[in-house]
């Protein structure tokens, strides 16, 4: 006898092991035709597979979250599919899904053109159009080495001969396609739908090796619907436009040379916009009971040694030989944060002891990784560590969070998710310390009625920690703040205060960043706003236009008005015609231009001219100045 329990709690009873295809078929003839795979006991299979235990059973539709990957995988295979079927003698290596889509690897001698993309996608469409079934078989393990070998597919029978012993060997058919899958596939490719398009072809190294032979990867991307399907398509144009390296370069911002590789060469411009996001948070933590520290970039190896960083992040590091020690620039600001506090006896009484920087550090990526701002080797983190007892853990995180999510909203990032990430595989501290960090910090969350997502695996080596997730203009997910909860580090690097009682006690530690990585929230911004910023923002904020040279003076003076109130601008004098002008500012996004003519110099008046709007305004000098000084302020939170 075989239990079934439903979503509902209701319970079916067999008497002998069943299928997910006959439950749904039980249940409702219509959910049988809905039905994709079945989820037993929290694991998805296909309908075909039986169930020979008492499980609690989920029949998947298309209403369901994990369809959308059922239907990416299953159009993995039916691209290797139509590639195989025109153009013989393609190998195929390996397929997953990835976010927003899938990609599969291919040997082939020839290079894919763009022209053969538009032929692989037609291809697919005539597949999906005939339906064909999907069946699914287990296979003896010398069994599929020898039939993958006779059929010329050498790297599926490689791949094969890697997999463990004892392991169960699945292969899907499609019709009489087939391939080496661990599924749960569709019951038939047909309810892939049309909502798929083929994006790129990219070159790949055979298992990530760059010792083994290049393979051709082409990706795709695939819905549920053909609107989410242009959604998406909508997004990657968008996101083209918003490119933070192209207009970091047409706004003079920044710029990357291979002399100093994953580092930023700020322009003045660039420097300008960073040095107000520093001073906006350096405001903000003030008024927080931050105290501002700077610790030095290079630490004496056994200081890392004694803080863990050595064994868990020794690869990331970079180092140094000197007066025959090794030393390393800092790839994270901890360690320094602690010897501060260490300096001098701490009581209870002087917890919470905040502590901020904004501290450049260094760690090693490979050069394949870097992008523009958003993945660097050199970076500002803006960087605090909170010593406290247990019992304030959840009081500090919270105005942690609420601090967070509110300097957020002030550069107009209202949506924002949490996640929670546990324990890593690589970490430090046993087992009963991990326990208690969890449990504190989740307690946190809990207690700020906010929700949140399940990281599994995730964690800092030394502790849990929530993540901050900013949804941007163009509905992208950025990861930027983080706040972990550690009962480690303090210890190793022997932190104490005195407790209530009079004995010494180890610290928490709890690790805060905001911005995360200034130069990538700044990537950020500047794709979330498409590069025309806030005024209170923005590098330049007024230019200043005269007609012709004869208003060149008082240009002057209404430059220098500007700058008496603290107002960034700039002046182009140029000979060159009005429009020309205000076209070149355009381009270059600046908020406001400030026109001014022989009417204007007669009257003691500008005309303004905002970023983005056709209308002119002609207003007083000093009332024009007063509305800018007005809109211009710096947000508070």
């Amino acid at each position: 006898m075989v239990s079934i329990t439903l979503p509902d709690g209701n319970k079916k009873q067999y008497e002998s092991p069943v299928t997910g295809g006959q439950i749904a078929k039980d249940i409702a003839p219509s959910l049988f035709k809905k039905a994709l795979v079945v989820e037993v006991d929290g694991e998805y299979q296909d309908l075909t597979v039986e169930i020979k235990k008492d499980s609690a059973v989920k029949i998947i539709t298309m209403d369901d979250d994990y369809a959308l990957e059922l239907i990416r995988h299953d159009s993995a295979h039916c691209m290797a599919m139509a590639v195989q079927e025109l153009f013989p003698g393609t190998q195929v290596t390996i397929g997953p899904v990835i976010e927003n889509g899938f990609y599969y690897d291919f040997a082939r001698d020839e290079p894919f053109s763009d022209s053969d993309l538009e032929k692989i996608e037609k291809k697919m469409q005539e597949i999906i159009d005939k339906d064909p079934q999907t069946t699914r078989e287990v296979w003896d393990r010398d069994k599929a080495i020898e039939h993958f070998k006779k059929i010329g597919e050498h790297y599926k029978a490689e791949i094969i001969e890697s997999i463990p012993k004892g392991e169960e060997l699945s292969v899907y058919f499609h019709g009489d396609w087939h391939d080496l899958c661990r599924g749960p596939h569709l019951p038939s490719l047909g309810k892939i739908g049309k909502a798929f398009k083929l994006m790129k072809v990219a070159g790949a190294y055979w298992r990530g090796d760059s010792n083994n032979k290049m393979l051709q990867r082409i990706y795709g991307t695939c819905w549920k619907t053909k609107k989410d399907l242009e959604d998406y398509l909508h997004r990657i144009e968008e996101a083209e436009k918003r490119d933070h390296r192209k207009l970091g370069k047409s706004l003079d911002l920044f710029h990357f040379q291979e002399e100093s590789p994953g580092a930023v060469f700020w322009h003045q411009k660039g420097w300008s916009l960073f040095q107000s996001l520093v001073g906006f948070m350096r405001d903000r933590q003030t008024e927080a009971g931050y105290l501002e520290v700077n610790t030095p970039e290079m630490l004496d190896k056994t200081l890392w040694e004694k803080s863990g960083h050595w064994e868990k992040f020794q690869e990331h590091m970079y180092t140094t030989d000197a007066d025959e020690k090794t030393f390393a620039i800092k790839p994270m600001n901890c360690p320094g944060h602690v010897q501060v506090f260490n300096q001098g006896l701490k009581s209870y009484k002087d917890l919470p002891l905040k502590i901020s920087e904004f501290g450049k550090v260094h760690r090693y990526e490979p050069s394949g990784a870097l992008h523009g701002l958003m993945r660097v080797r050199a970076f500002t983190q803006d960087d605090a560590h909170i010593f406290c007892t247990e019992e304030q853990i959840t009081e500090e995180s919270l105005k942690v969070t609420n601090l967070i999510l509110d300097i957020y909203k002030a550069f107009g990032f209202e949506n924002v998710k949490l996640k929670f990430s546990d324990r890593p595989e690589k970490r430090v501290g046993d087992d009963a310390i991990w326990d208690k960090s969890e449990k504190a910090l989740l307690e946190a969350i809990k207690a700020s009625g906010l929700k949140y997502e399940i990281n599994k695996g995730e964690g800092a080596f030394y502790g849990p920690k929530i993540e901050f997730v900013l949804i941007d203009a163009i509905g992208r997910d950025w990861q930027c703040g983080t706040l972990q909860v550690d009962f480690n580090l303090p210890g190793r690097l022997g932190a104490s205060y005195v407790a209530t009682d009079g004995n010494k006690k180890i610290p928490v530690m709890l690790h805060r960043a905001m911005f995360g990585s200034l130069e990538r929230f700044i990537g950020i911004l500047i794709e979330h706003h498409a590069g025309k910023f806030p005024l209170w923002l923005s590098p330049e904020q007024v230019a200043v236009l005269p007609i012709s040279s004869e208003q060149n003076d008082y240009a002057d003076k209404v430059k220098l008005a500007l700058e008496k109130n603290g107002l960034r601008s700039i002046i182009d004098n140029r000979n060159e015609k009005i429009n020309y002008k205000i076209r070149e500012h355009s381009v270059s996004k600046i908020p406001i231009l400030m026109i001014c003519g022989a009417k204007e110099v007669q009257n003691n008046t500008i005309t303004i001219r905002r970023l983005g709007e056709e209308k002119q305004q002609t207003i007083n000098l000093d009332e024009a100045i007063s509305d800018l000084l007005s809109q211009s302020v710096t947000p508070k939170i």
